[in-house]
């Protein structure tokens, strides 16, 4: 009783103070205590016209608990977008504060309520483009454009009415199931949805083609603006398949029939997600659907597994919702976790173990092993930083922690708990206790303290290993840590004609492994060579020299892979040098065999050599590296491995006569026989030429332009164009365009940009660019969607080597004002890790060299001084040439100022 007479003041505080931006934790809690029942009648006109607003009104009913406090609808527009206000049949005042509509408790009644709102649209997460958008409001953005109660535990069953061009396609999450049409527009009404939370439901409307095809007695239809209708009719078959093997598998394994009705699915161009779940209609970036001819074997995977991702989530996420976003990660993990089973019996040539370990622990990885790590489950306050949640912790690491448990307790008995939790919260919100619950009544481990280690702590364990040989035998080797992560090993010691696996768990400080006393002396041990085991492993000395030298030789694809993610582990450790790595990683590409393993080492070869690798050893290098690429395009087997060999010959290409032939080759004077390039590879081609500056460089540019078809890729290239440009007040003027919210709205646009601008070749020039980047985070992250405060810090400094560069993040940690997000400076210490571990390396040296003079005069300045510039050309983010803006640089902070 008296945690009673505490909470109440509380609840009712939340609701009669002024609400605070965003949606505060307890504002979420009092609406969720006081609201039942709840329904949407949303109804907009979507005009024609890209600057015309979208009117539009949405009737809420609902049951209320008591009437005695007002009530907050979020609304984050402004309070001229509200054009009226009636409850319960009477017009009613309300107030506008801090992006809510708050509607007094006079307005309101005990029991059963009707709101009525008049507004019009924010665009913010409508995504509108000249003749399409398409609603995202993940993970709290659908108050950006509609008035909602915008928390995932008020779920609602939402009826949509939608206006529109009558020639345009229009799809939601419900069937369609009126249609009215008159000389110029359409009117269309959607069948009511089942609940779902409000981060789930959207729309789309615009100029799309449709395909339609049956699986398995179900009807699903694919939306798309792709204009290669060889394309379409290569993929679409496949693409079908896909996700009727996905939701085949999803309901025999959760014993649950699909639950959302119809099954629709849209290819969005340059969509910001690879995917996202809306039930009944997932959204898609077209480019991971609509394959080209010469995709290679990790693109169908790709393609595969995010097809079983989104189509998982519709148990894990849509038909089960976390409570509060803190929980974001339990329908990640399952989605991603589940997809891995899905794809596999798809894929029956494909090594699956090495699949696991290459699409998850290097990413989790790149984010555990910093300073800025964070836990897989995080406190959350707000939903305003709902979006920082998200990340390779959630995506990556989580599903090899879920491995680890269904491992610990069993299969069957992880999946049986499964099937309780979501038959037991069907339609309904769940939590990671709710499940820790069920689990634990089936199993005797203790899954609180397993999960308070591998859930909620940050970082990964290091585990090193001791190696103690008398002559040519073992006299001890044990494996210690200095954290709690109770894991299995699984080791393998190598020897000149055999392997050795052993398996070891270590739950303490250190394990020792008495059963290979007295064994010959290895060649070389590894702790993860099984590749499952979580962390960053140390080599003992011997083993670490003869994988250096050696490695290729590993008999054992998985265990080749395991070797390779540690010993670049260990190049970033310094414990490895960079010279010593990329020959290694040359010599191993003639001899290896798995098409995923040859693309982790091009990958990994790429990396150490635009950042690792210094200029002179580059130099002595290049025609050797180009030479072997070459040959390498020439024997690869499939057209898949050859793009893979291109892929990598385009990105580090630097000689003359190399770039020379990749320019006839775009030219189309030269083929590469049995690689059919696309249009999107000749627009890439063009791109890498370009920021080469070869002669004629904006010749190839505008030539490219004129060569595209589609209106999309077409957009996307003129929008990039200028950040390629030689000439540095051109590609200045199209970063400081940037400062406008506007100009990011297409921010897979932004971000291709941006690795152009700081692309290694250009880094000396642009390094003037990462402070005021910096400086415009915050608002990225206020304005952008849930992965672009990660991606633009990606994009702006991973070209980058200098220690001037580290010392401008370094000074801009030092300085930040208070209150500043954590989660954002955990995201810089993220993205900046490896920037400080080549920079600040004792004896290091830049590893940036130019081909073509590519550093430009503005390569001398060291920041952006008090300057003003008149953008020519401003692009506005959907394609549309915008005014001329004025915009004005104090010192390293951009300030628009005019327009």
């Amino acid at each position: 009783m008296a945690a009673l007479l505490v909470l109440c003041p509380v609840l009712a505080l939340a609701q009669t103070a002024t609400p605070g931006p965003g949606i505060p934790l307890a504002v979420a809690e009092t609406r969720a205590a006081r609201i039942g029942d709840l329904r949407y009648d949303l109804r907009l006109a979507v005009p024609a016209l890209v600057t015309v607003p979208i009117e539009g009104t949405n009737t809420i009913t609902f049951d209320l608990s008591a009437a005695t406090e007002p009530l907050v609808i979020d609304f984050a527009t402004s309070r001229d977008h509200v054009t009226r206000v009636t409850a319960n049949g009477r017009a009613s005042a309300f107030t506008w504060i801090h992006g809510h509509i708050v509607v007094p408790a006079t307005a309101l009644r005990a029991g059963r309520n009707t709101i009525a709102i008049a507004f019009r649209a924010g665009d913010a997460s409508l995504n509108r483009n000249a003749d399409f958008l398409y609603a995202l409001f993940v993970p709290a953005r659908a108050h950006l454009a509609v008035p909602v109660f915008d928390q995932p535990d008020l779920k609602a069953r939402w009826s949509l009415t939608l206006t529109a061009p009558s020639h345009w396609q229009m799809v939601s999450n419900g069937a369609e199931i009126e249609r009215k049409v008159s000389a110029s527009s359409a009117t269309v009404r959607f069948a009511d949805t089942e609940p779902l939370s409000t981060y789930l439901f959207s729309f789309v409307v615009g100029d799309f083609k449709v395909e339609t095809a049956a699986r398995n007695g179900r009807t699903m239809r694919m939306f798309h603006r792709e204009t290669d209708a060889k394309k379409v009719a290569r993929n679409r078959d496949a693409i079908f398949d896909l996700h009727a093997r996905a939701i085949e598998y999803m309901e025999r394994y959760t014993n649950i029939p699909y639950a959302f009705g119809k099954f629709d699915f849209v290819a969005i161009p340059a969509f910001q997600f690879g995917g996202m779940e809306h039930a009944g209609k997932i959204l898609y970036n077209a480019s991971g659907l609509l394959l080209d001819e010469s995709a290679t074997q990790n693109a169908h995977l790709g393609r595969a597994s995010v097809i079983a991702h989104e189509t998982a989530h519709m148990w894990f996420g849509d038909l089960v919702t976390m409570r509060w976003f803190n929980d974001v990660w339990m329908k990640e993990v399952f989605a991603n976790f589940m997809a891995a089973k899905i794809v596999n019996p798809s894929f029956p040539e494909v090594n699956h173990d090495l699949r696991f370990l290459l699409s998850h622990y290097p990413a989790a990885y790149e984010v555990d092993r910093t300073p800025g790590a964070n836990a897989i489950r995080q406190p959350l306050a707000n939903l305003n930083e709902a979006g920082s949640l998200y990340g390779a912790i959630i995506y990556q690491k989580a599903p090899v922690v879920m491995r680890h448990l269904e491992s610990l307790i069993g299969e069957e008995v992880f999946r049986d708990g499964l099937r309780v939790y979501l038959k037991n919260n069907a339609f309904g919100n769940a939590t990671w206790a709710d499940l820790i619950s069920i689990l634990d009544q089936r199993t005797p481990t203790d899954l609180a303290t397993w999960s308070r280690v591998w859930v909620e702590t940050p970082g990964r364990p290091t585990i090193t290993t001791t190696l103690e040989l008398d002559g040519d035998k073992i006299t001890r080797l044990a494996f210690h840590q200095a954290t709690e992560h109770a894991q299995q090993l699984r080791i393998v010691l190598g020897y000149a004609d055999k392997v050795v696996p052993l398996t070891a768990t270590v739950e303490g400080s250190r394990v020792d492994v008495p059963r290979v006393i007295g064994m010959a002396a290895p060649l070389y041990v590894l702790p993860n060579g099984g590749g499952w085991a979580y962390g960053g492993f140390k080599l003992d000395p011997r083993s670490r020299d003869y994988l250096s030298r050696s490695l290729p030789d590993l008999p054992d694809p998985l265990t080749r892979g395991a070797a390779w993610v540690t010993m670049w582990d260990a190049l970033l450790e310094h414990e490895v040098p960079a010279t010593q790595f990329v020959d290694l990683a040359m010599a191993a590409l003639p001899r290896e065999t798995d098409e995923q393993l040859t693309g982790r080492v091009l990958g990994y070869l790429s990396g150490a050599w635009w950042r690792f690798l210094p200029v002179t050893e580059r130099h002595a290098r290049v025609d050797q590296l180009e030479a072997l690429l070459r040959q390498g395009l020439v024997t690869a087997k499939t057209a898949g491995q050859k793009a893979q060999w291109f892929g990598a010959l385009r990105n580090v290409s630097a000689t003359p006569p190399t770039t020379a032939w990749l320019r006839r080759v775009w030219e189309q004077t030269e083929t590469i026989d049995g690689l059919p390039l696309a249009e999107a590879d000749y627009i890439n081609l063009a791109l890498e030429l370009a920021v080469r500056e070869i002669h004629g460089w904006r010749d190839v540019l505008t030539t490219q332009f004129g060569r595209i078809e589609n209106p999309d890729r077409k957009a996307r290239f003129e929008f990039v164009m200028p950040a390629l440009s030689s000439d540095p007040t051109e590609r200045e003027r199209w970063f400081l365009a940037l400062a406008d919210v506007n100009n990011r709205r297409r921010e897979p646009w932004v971000l291709e940009g941006l690795n152009y601008l700081h692309h290694p070749l250009r880094a000396a020039a642009s390094a003037r660019y990462v402070a005021p980047s910096l400086n415009l985070l915050w608002e990225i992250q206020k304005t952008g969607d849930i992965f672009f405060p990660t991606r633009w810090m990606n994009a702006t400094l991973s070209g980058h080597t200098a220690p001037e560069v580290a010392a401008t993040v370094r000074n801009f940690l030092a300085t930040l004002p208070g209150g500043y997000p954590p989660r954002l400076t955990n995201i810089i210490l993220q993205t900046a890790d490896d920037l400080f571990r080549v920079a600040e390396a004792p004896g290091g040296e830049s590893a940036g060299f130019s081909a073509g003079g590519g550093a430009g005069p503005s390569a001398q300045t060291s920041g952006l001084e008090n300057i003003t510039i008149r953008a020519a050309r401003v692009i506005d983010g959907r394609g549309q040439v915008g005014a001329d803006q004025t915009v004005t640089v104090r010192g390293s902070k951009i300030a628009r100022v005019g327009g």
